[in-house]
């Protein structure tokens, strides 16, 4: 038995070590079936012989049954999340910040990190072996995930070498990389099962699965970026040393680590790695920067929920590269077509784009797009998907180019092209059923006329079934029409009749905000109801009145002539106000000498008795202008509960009146 256990021994170090070969360093020293058939023999000898099997076996990766629920772990140390930044001129202050506590002017070292977009986990290993893994939770209480770890390939079961504490824990990121994503995906699709929308949603998914069989099959990673606490021997004396020492015990540790030692090295590590991520393989939202030394670490201490000596550096805009699949051409409210990027899905910060939009034909050509081509992409502001620029030396032999449609994609009509073909537009007018109901759309939504419950899908059907050919046609809507529609029951068609007579009592800038006229939005809308005392004086105005109002130049007001000299324009307006009833709410005189009257107002915090919608009606209606953002032009802010700091101090800064909400009352 002893020779058994010995060659059984040998065996998990062998396999230790290939694991070490091919998991951390990357570079395998024998082949998948070598490994295999030294596994296979393992697991034969350890069915055989059951008393010599070990936890630390490499075998013992998958196994037990399903769990019940995750026990809660107590972590030694806090694992506490990092303060973000964005920018140079946050990191300077950063930097400027670490030397200030230390009184220090001298150079410091940094380790500088990838920040791997993963979840955290701590790894507790005594004598080398690992006993315990817990997810952070809280940063205080975690959840127990031993058993799901433990089918990690990347993370060592024990780890081996010199130095080995008695007790550490070990912290890292778990991780799905793109190419295991994908074929996870692939699989999935194959078998009608679940598609996963990124990388990171099925990491933290999959360390939370109470059966471990399932967690084996992702095929996920792991890299240490850390320590908690560590007992028995004495760890190197900075993060940069120990992370190679971790390596040296078996933990995966990225290859893209580096010590600078000024702000020149560490902003051209953050811009390398910026340039270089989509060639990593998995995804990451920024670098982190760490003092190196343990020591300075510890005399520069902690805020509450975060380290004063490390910081994450994040990307503002995520590059990825897919693929043009299509080009679809949409048409807008007024006619306009805009061209939309159909592509390859990928993942961005957590969404799934499978669109962006390209504005206009001549974005097109300054891209120099054809269809079939691998393309660059972000979203700009983290929001919209734009594409970035074509990858040239990646073009299919059979890429098509892009052609202008020669009529309406919608309706079939002539389109008309503007400013030398950059802009192209259906003639049809309303005639056009995609027109119509982005109309429509408009016309219903919360800062027009605000009838609520008419959703896109809603409208889609009354447009296709042809019961609504105009705005006024909603006003004509019987139960009936509405409980013939898809997934629309007796109660929800009451409930949107009367939401769409409930609209028959708007105020006058609305009105104009809801009926849609070119480039005309809410500003320009108030102040064309605060200038005119009804709708006909607006509509039987001229050009140079319109010009004298604020926010309106040559061209709006021209857009604004236009639409009441049009005979369709007016029949349907008069129908809304002479046998529909709209009712128009305007300024009356005796409020146009108010506090708010062309004032710009800002809302910051909670009030109490109205909503902030309701404020801003109400303010509008005084004939404000209310913006979210304080500037030179605001006159007036507004402070409720748990307002903005940053407001509050820019407002008196630029000794903008600040009331609160007592007052505000007060004024209304």
């Amino acid at each position: 038995m002893k020779e058994k256990q010995s060659y059984l021994t040998q065996l998990k170090q062998q396999l230790r070590y290939h694991e070490y070969q091919y998991h951390v360093l990357d570079t395998p020293v024998i082949s998948d079936l070598e490994y295999d058939l030294m596994m296979q023999e393992l697991k034969n000898l350890e069915e055989k012989y059951p008393a010599l099997i070990t936890n630390d076996s490499p075998t013992q990766r998958v196994g037990g049954l399903p769990l019940k629920i995750f026990d809660q772990v107590y972590h030694d140390t806090p694992m506490l999340s990092l303060d973000n930044i964005f920018d140079k001129a946050n990191y300077l202050s950063f930097d400027k910040r670490v030397h200030k506590i230390l009184k220090n002017n001298e150079t410091l070292m940094f380790c500088c990190e990838l920040k791997v977009d993963g979840v955290a986990v701590s790894l507790l290993y005594e004598n080398g072996v690992l006993i315990r893994a817990a997810t952070r939770g809280d940063g205080k209480i975690g959840e127990n995930i031993t058993t799901n770890i433990r089918t990690i390939r990347d993370i060592p079961l024990r780890l081996f070498g010199d130095n080995i504490p008695e007790r550490i824990e070990i912290r890292g990121e778990v991780f799905m990389t793109h190419k295991n994503f994908k074929k996870l995906n692939e699989n999935s699709k194959r078998n009608n099962g679940k598609i996963f929308s990124n990388p990171r949603n099925v990491a933290a998914g999959s360390l939370r699965n109470l059966d471990p069989s399932i967690t084996a099959k992702r095929s996920l990673s792991f890299f240490c970026y850390g320590f908690g606490s560590s007992y028995g021997k004495n760890l190197p004396d900075s993060q940069y040393k120990c992370l190679i020492q971790f390596k040296k015990w078996g933990l995966p540790v990225s290859d893209k680590i580096k010590r600078c030692q000024n702000r020149e090295q560490i902003l051209s590590y953050y811009n390398e790695i910026k340039e270089n991520r989509l060639s990593l393989g998995f995804d990451i939202d920024g670098i982190v920067i760490k003092v190196d030394s343990l020591l300075l670490q510890k005399k520069i201490g902690f805020i509450t929920r975060a380290p004063r000596w490390a910081v994450a550096f994040k990307f503002t805009n995520q590059e990825h590269i897919t693929l043009l699949k299509d080009i679809k051409f949409q048409v807008g409210r007024t006619g306009i077509i805009t061209p939309v990027a159909k592509l390859e899905p990928i993942i961005i910060e957590g969404v799934t784009i499978s669109n962006a939009t390209l504005h206009n034909f001549d974005e097109i050509r300054r891209l120099g797009l054809h269809i079939g081509d691998t393309v660059v992409i972000h979203r700009a502001g983290n929001v919209i998907p734009q594409i970035i620029n074509v990858v040239i030396n990646k073009r299919p032999i059979n890429s098509l180019k892009i052609q202008l449609p020669r009529y309406c994609p919608v309706c079939g009509s002539n389109i008309k092209c503007i400013d030398n073909g950059v802009v192209i537009r259906c003639t049809s007018g309303l005639i056009c059923a995609a027109q119509l109901k982005r109309t429509l759309m408009h016309f219903v939504s919360k800062r027009a006329m605000n009838i609520e419950g008419l959703g896109n899908k809603i409208i889609d059907q009354l447009v296709d079934k042809k019961y609504v050919m105009t705005v006024a046609d909603l006003y004509l809507l019987k139960v009936d029409i509405l409980t013939s529609l898809n997934r629309i029951g007796y109660k929800l068609a009451r409930n949107l009749i009367n939401s769409i007579n409930k609209s028959k009592e708007i105020t006058l800038a609305k009105f104009i905000y809801a009926l849609g006229i070119r480039e005309v939005g809410e500003t320009t809308s108030i102040n064309l109801s605060i200038n005119y005392a009804n709708l006909n004086s607006l509509m039987n105005t001229d050009i140079e009145s319109l010009k004298e109002i604020q926010h309106v130049g040559e061209k709006i007001a021209s857009y604004i002539i236009n639409f009441f000299n049009d005979k369709y324009n007016i029949d349907i307006i008069n129908k809304l106000i002479n046998e529909i009833g709209i009712n128009l709410q305007t300024i009356p005189d005796k409020k146009k000498d108010n506090k708010f009257i062309n004032k710009t107002i800002a809302l910051t915090g909670r009030l109490s008795c109205l909503t902030r919608n309701e404020i801003k009606d109400k303010l509008i209606s005084f004939g404000a202008k209310v913006t979210n953002n304080i500037s030179k032009k605001t006159n007036l802010l507004i402070s409720g509960n748990f307002g903005s700091k940053t407001k509050l101090l820019k407002a008196k800064k630029l000794g903008i009146e600040i009331i609160n909400e007592d007052h505000l009352m007060k004024l209304l």
